[in-house]
């Protein structure tokens, strides 16, 4: 305190000195509609900059929320437009109710393999998320795989890069379908066979999944015929697809569950009384 007085009392002109001149400051801009309009402006120009910053930094802390709730609306726009082929349900809530076929549920990968035979992906769903055996996963560009093993927190999923993987795939622009497997040999490409030759098959068309299977809906996009050749006995085509994603930059994808898989399972296997 004593060192504070001290100060006032060694500076007291020069303190003095300013605070006549800011009362002299104020007087001007109140008196001066030009002085107070500038001074308005400038005050707004300081006050809107700190309040812009402060509102990016608040918006860049936000980001993890607000992807969130993004991949959570992404999710059900996703459930809408793969049911829209099986369903003539209206637009809904929540995808898992009201007779909607197909729920999404957001995940993000936390680890992926792709240069070996055997590729596996892990994300970060699992049981408390209702996730099953044997549901798709699929991304914006196309599909990912399908989950494997589960935990409570945390699923493994087989990845499209996996010899051990067999999806029903067709041909986009007509209903000629096949299984698509990979021959473990590049990561930009993957094989559709059992394609008969009486189908139109084309350089650069497009392969979606069939829908054939309670795996992945009608239509998602896998990628497009890169060459093709028939097989041995010349009835079938073996063709050879560049894939949409790049499997060596994924992170987010969307979990696949079929809502009438119980009901289609039970016609398919009756349970005998």
């Amino acid at each position: 305190m004593q060192q504070i007085l001290n100060f006032i009392i060694r500076n007291k002109t020069f303190l003095l000195f300013l605070f006549l001149f800011g009362v002299s400051l104020l007087f001007t801009i109140q008196s001066h509609s030009y002085h107070k309009s500038r001074f308005i402006n400038s005050a707004n120009f300081l006050s809107g900059g700190i309040y812009k910053s402060s509102n990016n930094i608040s918006q860049y802390l936000n980001l993890k929320s607000q992807n969130e709730i993004l991949a959570q609306e992404n999710a059900l726009l996703n459930a809408i437009i793969y049911s829209s082929n099986d369903t003539t349900s209206t637009f809904v809530s929540d995808s898992s109710k009201y007779g909607v076929p197909y729920k999404f549920t957001p995940a993000k990968i936390i680890k992926n393999s792709y240069a070996l035979t055997n590729n596996i992906l892990l994300i970060n769903k699992g049981i408390k998320d209702s996730l099953k055996q044997d549901l798709g996963v699929i991304n914006s560009k196309g599909i990912i795989g399908i989950v494997d093993n589960i935990s409570s927190k945390y699923a493994t999923v087989i990845s499209v890069l996996n010899s051990n993987v067999n999806i029903s795939a067709q041909l986009k622009k007509t209903n000629h379908f096949g299984s698509l497997t990979w021959d473990g040999e590049s990561q930009d490409f993957i094989q559709l066979t059992d394609i008969p030759k009486i189908a139109p098959v084309a350089l650069g068309d497009t392969i979606v999944t069939s829908g054939r299977s309670a795996i992945f809906p009608k239509g998602i996009q896998i990628g497009v015929i890169n060459d093709f050749e028939l097989d041995a006995a010349e009835n079938y085509y073996i063709i050879n697809l560049k894939i949409f994603n790049d499997m060596t930059n994924i992170e987010h994808v969307y979990v696949i569950e079929n809502n009438g898989l119980a009901e289609m399972d039970n016609l398919l296997n009756p349970i005998d009384e």
